[in-house]
């Protein structure tokens, strides 16, 4: 079938989301175009020489238990496109000061063994999950409002799920290992951890580390970006880039739109089908709510982090933050408009699974911390996160100071500026709080339609939310191809 003759899709923007909407199409039998603003492809799953002296620094994410799990990319064959997920010794680590570390092993036994008086509860709570992790992964990567395959795992996983961290450690865990290594997982929601559902992330992040792990891309994650992109030029799609979409007017003709972008973006993008879109959609895209942005900063150093517990050094994701007390505090200070003096840090070391990342005699280190959504650092003073994120890390591995070559330090503002739907530097798409962490898109069983003929949505605003692992993007083509055959 000639070019011209199949169905015609644009989609604008090049996330994950973007890519695999594409990317299912393509195989589909598809023509796509992607359009995208930046030079390279990819959104906040981009990777880049940030240093200028051949290191690869992941721009956004950088370790992938969603993405390990994810079934669309197991549709798709990535490997067969180069892709290869790489592990260290443990998925992930949480240092003390004054006793070893907690470590998260790909084992729920070795797990709990390592939690003394907690080992009991440990299994007891995440045992199910992890023997039936890819019913569990089918079932919660797909839109909340419809009737799950699983129904019974997801009763149960929903009872998990529902209560607050902060209440769930306290219940479940006596001890301070268990009580800090669940709640360390729990802080990816963003939110509160005394807020409903933020329990979700500490059992199922716990879970995918004991199962399919937190491994880093081999090359980066951009050779993931980069091997979706080949699925769909293999299969005749195009993709633009340096090409920023203001008017989808001005796209080229298609039968069907898909937009890699968030509410507050298509309420100011213009075009025909957006100024018709019914009242309904757009009170919906207007009640959308941002949380709290993030602060990275990436380190250049001239060895391996000095880790006080050696062990910690061995796991590709380290999570900063002391006693879960300490951890539910700095979120609360964020969630409050506060920079906490000891801030919660995200750490991934992917040269330890990646040896690649750096030249020789260098390591590469990946940081942030949350911050107030759209916080800007005084110009006297721009480096005062930077500055705690230091502190945490000199906390935990004394000596780390001594180790830094160079560092970039990207603000909220400067996320936003590189990607805009980073919205005062929330790489989550929008808010995890409450209902909207579960109603991506909001109360409607059309998260992905927008209620005008051949318009779509299909970013991490839309179900089932953030993360590198396609789901949204997925979804979305499954919508176009279902409405093109009725």
């Amino acid at each position: 079938m000639s070019i011209t003759a199949r169905p015609q899709a644009n989609i604008v923007g090049s996330g994950p989301n973007g890519l695999t909407a594409a990317a299912m199409l393509a195989r589909a039998g598809w023509h796509v175009r992607i359009f995208e603003r930046n030079t390279a492809i990819g959104g906040a799953a981009a990777s880049a020489d940030v240093f200028g002296d051949g290191s690869i620094v992941d721009l956004g994410a950088a370790s992938h238990p969603f993405g390990a799990a994810s079934p669309i990319f197991r549709y798709l064959g990535l490997e067969e496109y180069g892709l290869e997920w790489l592990h260290s010794e443990y998925p992930m680590a949480h240092p003390f000061d004054d006793a070893p570390a907690a470590i998260l092993h790909r084992d729920v036994r070795k797990t709990a063994r390592s939690l003394g008086n907690d080992q009991i509860a440990w299994r007891l709570i995440h045992r199910g999950i992890v023997n039936s992790i890819d019913d569990y992964m089918d079932a919660i990567l797909r839109p909340l409002l419809r009737f799950p395959d699983h129904p019974v795992k997801m009763a149960q996983f929903g009872l998990l799920s529902t209560p607050p961290s902060t209440w769930f450690v306290r219940t479940a865990f006596r001890e301070e290992p268990a009580r800090a290594l669940f709640t360390g997982s729990a802080a990816h929601a963003s939110t509160p951890l005394g807020h409903p559902f933020t329990s979700t992330f500490g059992v199922l992040f716990s879970a995918l580390g004991m199962t399919r792990g937190w491994p880093v891309v081999k090359g980066g994650t951009g050779a993931l970006v980069n091997a979706l992109a080949q699925v769909i030029t293999a299969h005749g799609g195009e993709i633009h880039t340096g090409q920023e979409v203001t008017n989808i007017d001005d796209l080229p003709a298609a039968r069907v739109t898909l937009l890699d972008i968030t509410p507050s973006q298509a309420l100011v993008m213009r075009g025909k089908q957006l100024s018709q879109l019914p009242e309904s959609t757009v009170h919906r895209l207007q009640r959308w709510r941002y949380g709290p942005g993030v602060y990275k900063v990436d380190w250049l150093l001239d060895g391996p982090v000095p880790w006080a517990d050696q062990r910690v050094g061995k796991a590709t994701t380290v999570h900063l933050g002391g006693q879960a007390a300490e951890i539910r505090l700095a979120e609360a200070q964020v969630n409050a408009g506060r920079i906490p003096d000891r801030p919660f840090v995200m750490v991934g070391q992917p040269q330890v699974a990646d040896p690649c990342r750096a030249p020789e005699g260098k390591h590469v280190l990946w940081t942030y911390t949350h911050v107030p959504n759209g916080y800007r650092p005084a110009a006297s003073d721009r480096e005062y996160v930077a500055d705690a994120i230091q502190g945490q890390l000199e906390r935990f591995a004394p000596g780390f100071g001594s180790t830094i070559l160079d560092k970039k330090i990207w603000d909220p503002a400067a996320l936003e500026q590189w990607n805009p739907n980073l919205v005062g530097g929330d790489i989550a798409g929008g808010s995890m709080t409450g209902f909207q962490s579960l109603l991506r898109g909001g109360l409607t069983l059309e998260p992905y339609r927008m209620g005008v003929p051949g318009l779509y949505m299909c970013s991490a605003a839309t179900p089932p939310g953030a993360g590198v692992h396609g789901m949204p993007g997925a979804w979305a083509a499954q919508a176009v191809l279902e409405d093109q055959r009725h």
